[in-house]
């Protein structure tokens, strides 16, 4: 995957399900097409193999689970998505967090599939303890910041830099109100490898245009 790298987190937001899930993937593989630049989306698992299907940009499942092949009803099976056109996988967000050994388990299962890993953090003092389970990217994302209309770019900047001093440069993205080229700039400058976002997107009035904004900050 090429850095550094816009992830735009689709959430279970209903301008990011189903037909508008596709509709707003196509939008992201557009201004990747029309920058030159690096984009992916991070969608619901249901919408993996269809948008995959139909866009040349990255698509990585919201979650999977250290399962194998066999009795393991309802959970995301690490083959499934790989067989359904996901290149990677997100972990641990704030709002799908899992314990420490699943955690582990679950990116080696990633790696045995082949799935990239992002894995989310909420302090760089975590993210240092999750590089050692070798995922490829870890976003650290403050908890109190998310969906929120300050980034962490301005209010917390230090995150970024400590980030990026516990955890090493080439391995991390930041998250957490970030919604402008501005915000993509101050962290690409500060040390990140790019941002992992989503409400700045997929609830924007035009979500073309706003990613437009953000890829200034990747130049």
């Amino acid at each position: 995957m090429n850095l550094p790298t816009i992830i735009v987190n689709f959430k279970t937001y209903e301008s990011a399900t189903g037909d508008k899930a596709l509709k707003l993937a196509k939008i992201h593989e557009k201004v990747a097409q029309e920058t030159g630049l690096s984009f992916a989306v991070c969608v619901q698992s249901v919408d993996v193999y269809r948008i995959a299907r139909e866009i040349s940009i990255p698509v990585f499942a919201q979650h999977i689970d250290p399962v194998m092949y066999g009795s393991a009803t309802g959970h995301i099976l690490p083959e499934a998505m790989k067989a359904a056109g996901a290149f990677g996988t997100l972990l641990n967000h704030a709002e799908r967090q899992i314990d420490e050994e699943t955690l582990k388990k679950s990116i080696e299962r990633a790696k045995e599939v082949g799935l990239y890993t992002v894995v989310c953090a909420n302090t760089p003092e975590m993210g240092a303890r999750i590089a050692n389970y070798d995922p490829d990217l870890i976003a650290v994302e403050p908890p109190e910041l998310i969906g929120g209309d300050i980034s962490v770019s301005n209010a917390r900047p230090e995150i970024i830099t400590e980030s990026v001093d516990l955890i090493g440069k080439g391995k991390v993205l930041v998250g957490a109100g970030v919604k402008t080229g501005e915000d993509t700039k101050k962290a690409i400058s500060l040390g990140a490898s790019g941002v992992l976002l989503a409400s700045g997107v997929t609830k924007a009035d035009d979500p073309y245009a706003v990613l437009l904004d953000l890829a200034k900050g990747l130049r």
